[in-house]
């Protein structure tokens, strides 16, 4: 079992920056591969970023949506099983309520789809006003 726990939400005008931290229970957190999901208002939840790594090589690989490349960034502390996304220049259509989520490591395998992981923390508000 995983348990997640996001913070770092809040309110930022268009432009602002924002970091989400996603703190994680368990001393295998380095085994997950950790996405940051999002949903605004009257709409699914979408795919924002993950991050993930070999665990025989240590190497680290991101993903991100076409709608946050070059200005969100993802990454991970395993020393502190925690997840990171930094979020800039921020747009109105950024404003979503947003989930960090985990699942176990498959190598190769991306998943981009919320369907395709296990656990779930409770969600961090981000409101972006123009």
């Amino acid at each position: 079992q995983v348990q997640l726990v996001e913070s770092g939400g809040g309110l930022v005008q268009t432009g602002g920056s924002l970091r989400l931290s996603c703190a994680a229970s368990g001393r295998t957190f380095s085994s997950y591969t950790m996405g940051w999901f999002r949903q605004a208002a009257g709409k699914e939840r979408e795919f924002v970023a993950l991050i993930t790594w070999s665990t025989g090589t240590g190497t680290r690989t991101t993903y991100y949506a076409d709608s946050v490349k070059g200005r969100f960034t993802i990454s991970r502390d395993n020393a502190k099983n925690t997840v990171y996304l930094q979020m800039n220049s921020l747009k109105p259509e950024d404003t979503a309520v947003y989930y960090c989520a985990a699942r176990q490591i498959v190598t190769g395998f991306v998943a981009t789809s919320p369907h395709q992981y296990d656990y779930w923390g409770q969600g961090t508000q981000v409101t972006v006003s123009s």
